[in-house]
């Protein structure tokens, strides 16, 4: 990354699985700045810090509220959220404003490869190539990072 440490915020309540996205993030050069493990929390977090980017599990400690927080963090403090979920049916068709998600289970690899594009993507404003194996991203963002005219090579 050339500019600043992006921040993230995480969003999971499986404190293993935190930790492990925690380390994957700051790998690729991104700042955590905290981790929630419920809804309220998450939204709390997202509105006093403002991270650049949240990665979020759709199963938190209060149930399955992962997708009205993506909707709320989106909403009311503008920040970025990608889905990091087993539950990827469970999403709604416009992803509710996240970026996209990843499905579990993830590879470190997969990861650290899908956050370096979404650092460049967030940096830039464009993606640099089409998303990497695993990483899938909404429509709106496809269209907003330039994707919808790029051609597709093998």
């Amino acid at each position: 990354m050339s500019g600043r440490a992006l921040d993230v915020l995480i969003v999971e309540d499986e404190v293993l699985l935190a930790t492990e996205l925690e380390y994957l993030a700051e790998e690729v050069g991104y700042h955590s700045v905290g981790l929630a493990m419920s809804s309220d929390e998450a939204v709390d977090l997202a509105n006093s810090l403002h991270p650049d980017l949240a990665l979020v599990d759709v199963h938190l400690q209060d149930g399955p509220t992962g997708v009205e927080v993506v909707r709320k963090i989106h909403d009311d403090c503008g920040c970025v959220a990608l889905f990091m979920t087993a539950n990827v049916k469970r999403l709604p068709d416009d992803f509710a404003g996240a970026c996209g998600v990843i499905g579990k289970p993830y590879s470190e690899h997969g990861v650290k490869m899908a956050l370096a594009y979404l650092a460049v993507c967030l940096e830039e404003g464009h993606a640099p190539g089409w998303p990497p194996v695993g990483l899938e991203l909404a429509p709106a963002f496809a269209e907003r990072w330039g994707l919808t005219d790029m051609p597709r090579t093998a």
